[in-house]
């Protein structure tokens, strides 16, 4: 795969009465788009993801870097659960992210300086209409499905609502309508890891040549704690002591790596802190933190989705505290209340909420039957057409990147 990028000089409105202008977004498609362009299947990503979600990267000869496939490359690929043989697969970059599209580790036009910390605050559905705007470049004005996982999973449900006679079918794994006090709380926790550490300079720390690796490094701990359940935890790691014989003695250290559990840990936070945006891991977790379409509608959910019109599978997993089934439970209710066409499945699996990056074969027999589902409502063309140039795009310039 090699990434694509599209410019935007039309200013994109946020929802906090900021705009962004001169904007770029970074995109990989897969597969082949159809003659009646009815196959795009839009898939949104989750905070630490990108656009790069199946297959290898393509080095600068056009051969496959070993160790880069997409985070969700166990399920999306030929003959995969979403297969790129009969569907056309996109995945894009959100804007405020740190892999490609415009963040706030690029040029501020209005300043001539990086954006740092003065990067505007951006929302899932601002994510959404930026998303839209890339599809309008490629010529796709109905999309076969819309899918996402957690974070993903909620700007799903976005378009929904905000774009809902442009999609089909909504697909939403191990996602929430809003986060609990308690995910707010882990939030805030993992942001002020960031901007207590005394390299983050405000956000600006760009301009003093440091990255806050400390912070980064314990909000990725932090993060990664609640994606795991605690018997996976316990399976992997139990209390076992790091160079130690089965009984042998602590060293009795309150500062030193004792378990096994604090290596993963401190191993997970420092390869994070490697690629990780610390401005990048504030804007996406208060995202999360906003995302709620009921607020407008007095909390009442069923209402928020009555504007919905598509067709929904919506997936969790029993261990998955951080999404629980109960939030998924939510959503369902909401779309029967509004006589909606809604699957739904609750897989039994130990793994907590990373379970829907996971290959479990439950998992992925219910996303396999659901795409084949959507596969039967388009007539597969006897010739495929080819995505529109970006040069022919009304947008102000584009370009293909490495």
């Amino acid at each position: 795969m090699t990434p694509q990028s599209v410019r935007f000089d039309t200013p994109l409105p946020l929802r906090s009465g900021a705009q962004l202008r001169d904007y770029t977004l970074v995109f990989e498609t897969y597969g082949t788009l159809n003659a009646d362009r009815s196959n795009a299947v839009l898939v949104c990503h989750a905070l630490n993801a990108s656009h790069h979600v199946a297959g290898l990267h393509a080095d600068a000869t056009g051969q496959p870097i070993p160790r880069s496939e997409g985070w969700w490359d166990n399920l999306i690929g030929p003959g995969k659960p979403l297969d790129t043989d009969k569907f056309f697969v996109i995945g894009i970059n959100n804007p405020g992210s740190c892999f490609g599209s415009t963040g706030p580790m690029h040029i501020n036009p209005d300043t001539g300086r990086i954006y740092g910390a003065s990067f505007p605050v951006v929302t899932v559905e601002d994510w959404v209409d930026a998303q839209a705007r890339v599809l309008d470049v490629l010529g796709i004005d109905q999309l076969a499905a819309v899918l996402g996982g957690s974070l993903g999973g909620m700007q799903a449900l976005s378009w929904t609502l905000q774009y809902p006679q442009r999609m089909r079918h909504c697909v939403a794994v191990a996602t929430a309508p809003n986060l609990s006090a308690q995910n707010i709380a882990f939030n805030e926790v993992a942001r002020r890891a960031i901007i207590t550490d005394p390299d983050f300079h405000g956000g600006h720390f760009y301009a003093h040549g440091v990255v806050p690796r400390r912070g980064l490094r314990v909000a990725r701990m932090i993060g990664h704690i609640t994606y795991l359940s605690d018997d996976v935890m316990d399976e992997k790691f139990g209390r076992e002591m790091v160079g130690r014989e089965a009984g042998e003695a602590p060293r009795y250290s309150t500062q030193d790596i004792e378990f096994q559990i604090e290596s993963y840990l401190r191993y997970q936070g420092d390869k994070f802190s490697d690629y990780f945006d610390a401005n990048t891991y504030l804007l996406i977790t208060r995202a999360l933190d906003y995302f709620d379409p009921a607020r407008t509608f007095g909390g009442q959910l069923t209402e928020a989705m009555a504007q919905a019109v598509a067709k929904f599978l919506v997936v969790s997993f029993t261990t998955d505290w951080r999404f629980s089934p109960a939030r998924s439970h939510e959503i369902v209710k909401a779309l029967l209340d509004n006589g909606r066409d809604v699957a739904y499945a609750e897989i039994d699996a130990p793994h907590g909420h990373d379970a829907f990056l996971l290959d479990d074969p439950r998992y992925h027999n219910v996303m396999r039957a659901y795409f084949e589902r959507i596969a039967t409502e388009f007539a597969q063309p006897a010739r495929n057409a080819p995505v529109a140039p970006l040069a022919d795009a009304p947008v102000a310039a584009t370009e293909a990147t490495p």
